[in-house]
């Protein structure tokens, strides 16, 4: 028998070898969960799509926390930092709106407050709430899962139902992955969500994080105020069974 080989098969695959798993993310594109009838098939599809997104911007983020944390080893041992640890440490505390007029080692301590992974299943429900399991239209036109604000016109999609006067639209995005990377930098960056990064950089200390808990930190975050957190915290114990609630985490 002869074997056949499909050029364009075998450079798609390659091409797929050759891709890290953040560009892998970013090439994913939202499937049409809106065609799905079957409610616990469609929970389990958006898992399924979200879950990978989630681990890849996490593992963005713990290997910036990493470079934190050799920058803060340098430190310890010496009293100046190399030009490419300044470079990466500028880049950062822009990154995470950490003030730049603080001395090195106070920024170091504000971005290890901040740089942390965010338990799946608190992004999760957030994304659930947010876009209807991926079905609403700023998900399916914009690959907006979290409802996020531009202010720019024509930066995204004029909800139908805004008040006169208005002029924020629905930010529209380039993928799924990056509507999930800016949300996640946005709970470790904006100062409303300051009890949300204290309270996960205490719970460093027992080895895991509760997503439950730590959605107790994120009234800000809807107008609904304590009645959204509630609607997190309902969300998650409802499908405990596919959304895990506690996330190990390297204590340091």
């Amino acid at each position: 028998m002869k074997r056949i080989i499909l050029p364009g098969l075998v450079a798609v695959f390659l091409v797929a070898c050759e891709q890290s798993p953040e560009q892998q993310a970013q090439s994913q594109s939202l499937p049409p969960l809106h065609e799905i009838e079957n409610v616990q098939q469609k929970k389990q599809s958006f898992t399924d799509f979200i879950t990978p997104l989630i681990e890849a911007s996490n593992n963005k983020i713990l290997q910036q926390r990493s470079e934190v944390e050799a920058i803060a080893a340098t430190l310890a041992k010496s009293s100046s930092l190399s030009n490419k640890q300044k470079q990466t440490l500028s880049q950062l505390t822009e990154l995470y709106r950490v003030d730049p007029s603080l001395d090195e080692q106070s920024q170091i301590q504000h971005l290890l407050v901040k740089v942390d992974l965010i338990p799946p299943a608190l992004v999760l429900a957030q994304a659930a709430n947010e876009s209807a399991w991926g079905t609403s239209r700023f998900a399916r036109e914009g690959n907006n899962l979290f409802g996020q604000w531009c202010y720019k016109k024509g930066c995204g999609l004029v909800p139908l139902n805004r008040n006169d006067g208005a002029n924020h639209e629905v930010r529209k995005f380039d993928s799924v992955y990056e509507s999930v990377s800016v949300y996640m930098n946005n709970l470790n960056s904006h100062p409303a969500y300051k009890g949300f990064q204290q309270q996960r950089n205490l719970a460093r200390s027992s080895g895991e994080l509760n997503a439950m808990e730590l959605a107790t930190q994120l009234s800000s975050y809807s107008e609904r105020g304590e009645a959204y957190v509630e609607e997190l915290q309902q969300m998650m114990r409802v499908n405990q069974n596919i959304w895990p609630t506690r996330t190990p985490i390297i204590a340091g």
